[in-house]
């Protein structure tokens, strides 16, 4: 079954749609839960939450990009409606994910021992392998229910998943802080987001059941040979791709509980819940795309897959440009405002880390492209380049220069990722030369680069007394004159002009339904 670019459109909108509801409400409940966690149990046990989350996150190297393999080979038969071999891959994907269970469910009560040699100062801090083994237990527990995600997400109907999250995810909030406020204790917040994930994982499964009642057929048919050859080439090249992410991603709070200490992780963690929360927003819009560009690569020329990844890549550096600019200007005065100026970072960390936004918002529209088209071979080198320089720069500089060494480390990773990926995709995906990308990518940077500049001067004069008042003008300020700039640099551009169409589009064809 062909899906045209209406439907492709019209899913992603959905998605994304439903994907800012869950998120707008799950947002204001994590402020809420996050200022009643540092007010009651303080700032080391988030530390301590921060890094734990990070360990079983390094464990997380034996999913092997099992998933994103799967998810792509699902494409396909999807867009065909063949049930056979869809039964097929997922009885495949379930069985991989059992394995998966298991090995983690080993390494993590292995990893148990060593526990003390990677956290330091939380010498006052009791029960430490208790609160891992529920990390443990979520994460081991999950494997048996996110296999089942693939087809949803493969046939662009990931809203169907946000909106269970987002109702179980509020429950979860709303009822740790009901146990901070009357109890203060950090087993407690840890014992009620165990039991409630497990509710939402057995209620996912059951839906998800009910939905395909043909996942449960007996009679499935075995993946041929060269089926299952070219699962196996995927999964080994994400092998790489898994270790050399995990290696980016997932150590930093690691290297600083272990080399500075565990509080400046309940620091950082602030910062990385701004960051995460509306990088997740934005990854909304970007990933609602990736199954549709699957379908785009399968039945579209190489000039209209080139024209949409163009017009995909400008909306990157514009939402991402915005959105970092705005975090250098308003994310000190923020936390200022919020837990008090005895919480802050310094400035050259937070630079670090929102060049660091930047840069893996402009990766997110080559990864997804590259995702979609199936390239999990010819670029598996690089992350392994990544991870060598982000654990050797990180590491060295942070025992010089402490906290910003470690985010040296992580921006300099990332500019190996924004300057080679690309010309692999261009290459293999659309047969074309890169270098009108690396112009544009060179443009944005200091499009975006000048326009922080402005900001912070503008700020400088506004923000001279940290008040809410003076914050909220900045706020106005901020929202508005990035994107005069931007519309101003670029009003002609044809990617803009077709954004532009597309979202009149979407509002005329919401004000007919309505």
């Amino acid at each position: 079954m062909m899906m045209s670019q209406q439907s492709r459109t019209s899913l992603a909108a959905k998605n994304i749609f439903w994907g800012y509801v869950g998120n707008v409400s799950t947002m204001l409940i994590s402020f809420a839960t996050r200022t009643v966690f540092i007010y009651t149990i303080g700032i080391t046990y988030l530390g301590i939450n921060g890094l734990f989350t990070n360990v079983l996150g390094v464990l997380s190297f034996t999913e092997l990009g099992i998933g994103t393999a799967m998810n792509f080979s699902l494409y396909k038969p999807v867009a065909d409606n063949d049930r056979e071999k869809i039964k097929a891959l997922m009885q495949l994907y379930r069985n991989a994910y059992r394995v998966v269970a298991l090995v983690v469910a080993v390494l993590g009560i292995v990893l148990l021992p060593f526990l003390p040699y990677i956290i330091k100062g939380a010498n006052e801090i009791d029960n430490l392998q208790l609160y891992y083994l529920l990390f443990l237990f979520n994460t081991v527990s999950s494997y048996f229910v996110t296999y089942k995600y693939g087809l949803i997400n493969a046939e662009q109907r990931g809203y169907i998943l946000t909106n269970i999250n987002s109702a179980f995810h509020i429950a979860i909030l709303l009822a740790q802080i009901a146990v901070l406020l009357m109890f203060k204790n950090f087993l407690g917040y840890l014992l009620t987001q165990s039991a409630v994930q497990l509710i939402q994982k057995i209620v996912t499964a059951f839906y998800i059941d009910k939905k395909y009642p043909f996942l449960k057929d007996k009679n499935v048919r075995k993946l041929d040979s060269e089926e299952t050859k070219k699962i196996k080439k995927n999964v080994n090249a994400l092998i790489v791709h898994k270790i050399g992410d995990i290696s980016v991603h997932q150590t930093d709070n690691i290297i600083i509980s272990a080399l500075i200490n565990v509080t400046v992780v309940g620091l950082v963690s602030n910062y990385n819940l701004l960051v995460v929360t509306i990088s997740t927003f934005l990854n909304i819009i970007f990933n609602s795309f990736t199954a549709g560009f699957g379908n785009l690569i399968a039945t579209e020329s190489k000039e209209k897959q080139l024209e949409m990844f163009t017009v995909y890549h400008f909306l990157g550096f514009w939402i991402f440009g915005f959105t970092t600019i705005s975090f250098i200007v308003l994310i000190q005065p923020f936390i200022t405002l919020w837990i008090g100026p005895d919480k802050l970072i310094d400035n050259f960390s937070m630079l670090l880390i929102m060049a660091n936004h930047y840069l893996m918002g402009q990766r997110i529209t080559v990864n997804n492209f590259k995702i979609a088209g199936g390239v999990f071979n010819e670029d598996k080198f690089i992350s392994i380049l990544q991870s060598v320089v982000n654990l050797i720069v990180s590491v060295t500089l942070v025992r010089f220069i402490g906290l910003p060494g470690i985010y040296i480390g992580t921006v300099l990773q990332g500019l190996i990722s924004n300057l080679l990926r690309p010309a692999i995709v261009y290459r293999v995906l659309l047969a074309s030369s890169a270098v009108g990308y690396y112009k544009d990518f060179v443009k944005h940077l200091a499009v975006t680069t000048l326009t922080a500049i402005l900001m912070l001067y503008i700020s400088s004069k506004v923000l001279k007394t940290v008040n809410l008042k003076s914050f909220v003008v900045m706020v106005a300020l901020t929202a508005v004159i990035p994107n005069m700039v931007f519309t101003a640099l670029f009003w002609r551009n044809s990617s803009f002009k077709i954004i532009l169409q597309r979202i009149k589009s979407l509002v005329k064809g919401r004000a007919r339904n309505a």
